[in-house]
């Protein structure tokens, strides 16, 4: 693969995956532009991951049946009039249509990325999957700076409008720059979503590797959808342009993903996986003693030091379980992909949700006791019988 394609795939899966996430930071914003409360609007993020794993379901096994290039078109051009729509939305529930539609057809990043694997040579794949995978997570992390910045200085609705001229210009670099890949299967459409729900039950690995993903990425979303909520009020008082900034600190965590693609092709993913979840629940259950700290510094650097830990075991994590599921079936692995992807995103949506009611109910200690229990639970399943039956299927290189 030529070293501009793998940049330009970078950051078309950050672009697009960036859309899931412009709406945290905003939340106490458009809670107040709309007059709804911290539960309610919340919905939004709930409702765009929920929509994102249904849109991966039935449009990611498309990859395996259609031709890439014209298909990605499609979707970022119905994803600019999402985008549209949501910048002029003149009522919460537009924005939160809006928000469902932008959501159901982000999954071009995801469709980028088995498509980059399948055009890697197999000892690079690790390295290719791991660079793309970078500048997808760069985009989830820098989301949340980016509409912060910009919200401040312009205004929420402007978020969401430069994010639709990002999407026009991505479709046109792709159309261009995409090469033509024949379709590794002819099955028709309702024979391709058979498959696709055949596959979980034929692999065992896969199912595992998403629930882990799955509990992971609950975590994740737990902190960020509420971090918005925490800063923003005593002792903090920070605007959404400083939450946004703060927000950044947690992309350093993006530049492990090279690294763990490197790990993953050195067959370390046992290893991976246990450090990613006890490092993740860990941090987490300490970020928890926050509101015991005295002033606001030492609780901004403790969040700070928090949000680049787990965002870096999250995106290890990551890396290490696409590894391990595209080695199932070469043949059928953006339907592989969507079966995992839609597994962890249910999951980021249930920690998003679950965390605002454990805010409501308990504030920041009972989200960081919600967020730090998911992966330490996914970590005692693994150890109690996950790895050796993953030894045991022989699925992954035995380096680790």
């Amino acid at each position: 693969m030529r070293r501009g394609l793998i940049g330009l795939l970078a950051v078309a899966c950050g672009l697009t995956a960036a859309n899931l996430y412009y709406a945290q930071p905003l939340l106490p914003v458009l809670g107040q532009a709309f007059g709804v409360g911290d539960v309610a609007v919340s919905t939004i993020v709930v409702a765009t991951q929920i929509a994102y794993a249904v849109g991966l379901f039935f449009l990611g096994p498309l990859g395996d049946r259609v031709d890439v290039r014209t298909l990605v078109t499609v979707l970022l051009l119905l994803g600019a009039a999402g985008l549209a729509a949501a910048a002029t939305a003149p009522a919460f529930g537009v924005l939160l249509a809006a928000s469902v539609v932008v959501g159901a057809v982000s999954v071009v990043a995801q469709i980028l990325v088995p498509f980059a694997a399948g055009l890697a040579a197999d000892a690079d794949r690790g390295r290719v999957t791991g660079t793309v995978m970078s500048g997808l997570l760069a985009g989830i992390l820098l989301a949340r700076t980016f509409s912060g910045v910009v919200s401040d200085a312009l205004g929420w609705r402007w978020v969401y409008a430069l994010s639709a001229a990002f999407m026009l210009a991505l479709a046109a670099a792709l159309r261009a720059m995409l090469p033509v890949r024949e379709p590794s299967t002819t099955a028709g459409y309702g024979q391709l979503l058979r498959s696709t729900l055949a596959l979980p039950v034929r692999h065992a690995t896969l199912r595992r590797r998403g629930l882990f993903q799955a509990a992971l990425f609950g975590s994740f979303t737990a902190f960020w959808t509420t971090m918005g909520f925490l800063l923003t009020r005593p002792p903090y008082h920070l605007s959404e342009l400083h939450v946004g900034l703060f927000s950044l600190l947690g992309a350093g965590g993006a530049l492990i993903a090279p690294a763990a693609g490197r790990w993953s092709d050195r067959g370390w993913a046992r290893r991976s996986t246990v450090v990613g979840l006890l490092v993740a629940g860990v941090t987490f259950l300490a970020a928890g003693a926050v509101t015991a700290l005295p002033g606001r510094v030492a609780g901004i650097v403790l969040l700070a030091v928090a949000a680049l830990v787990i965002d870096a075991a999250v995106q290890t994590l990551l890396i290490t379980n696409q590894q391990v599921v595209y080695r199932l079936e070469p043949s059928a692995r953006a339907r592989i992909n969507t079966v995992f992807l839609v597994t962890f995103f249910l999951g980021g949506a249930a920690g998003a949700q679950l965390s605002t009611v454990a805010w409501h109910l308990g504030g920041w200690p009972a989200v960081a006791l919600l967020g730090g229990g998911l992966p330490l639970l996914a970590l005692a399943t693994y150890l109690a019988g996950g790895l050796r039956k993953e030894r045991a299927e022989s699925q992954i290189p035995v380096a680790a």
